[in-house]
């Protein structure tokens, strides 16, 4: 029989437990997008920050799935028209093409987009985060009953 140090089999049991957390709780609360896909054209860092570029295109009947960002979003609408919602279920915005768009950082600004149009929504979207931040972080969603 192979014996490892304390330490380690300690270590091995906490990596362990921690995947196991991770995986469990994680997902249960997270709205996953349906529909959308990402290019991204270009990453910078400069003052502290990450700048990615990127096109997404979201599929008629798509969603982002419910989720905040750690840093500033901007973005313009080159195709289609998006239906922005607030943590409240609230529509916040509709976007159609030629629109810009922000959104601000922080878990308090939970959102959702959605294409509710027949034709794919195509935005270029800017996002400035917090060098090693990921770019949006999952939500639950709301109570109100959006998915």
């Amino acid at each position: 029989m192979t014996t490892r140090p304390i330490h380690t089999r300690a270590a091995i049991t906490a990596t362990a437990a921690g995947a196991l957390l991770t995986s469990t709780i994680a997902p249960a609360a997270a709205t996953p997008g349906n529909g959308v896909h990402a290019i991204e054209l270009n990453h910078s860092v400069a003052d502290g920050r990450d700048f990615v570029l990127r096109d997404i295109t979201i599929d008629p009947g798509g969603t982002t799935g419910w989720h905040w960002h750690a840093g500033t979003v901007v973005g313009v609408v080159k195709q289609g028209t998006l239906t922005h919602y607030a943590a409240d279920c609230a529509v916040d915005g509709v976007y159609a093409a030629g629109d810009s768009i922000s959104e601000p950082s922080g878990a308090d600004h939970v959102h959702v987009g959605r294409n509710l149009g027949p034709e794919p929504v195509v935005l270029e979207v800017l996002y400035a985060t917090p060098v090693g931040e990921p770019l949006s972080g999952d939500a639950a969603a709301p109570p109100c009953g959006l998915p």
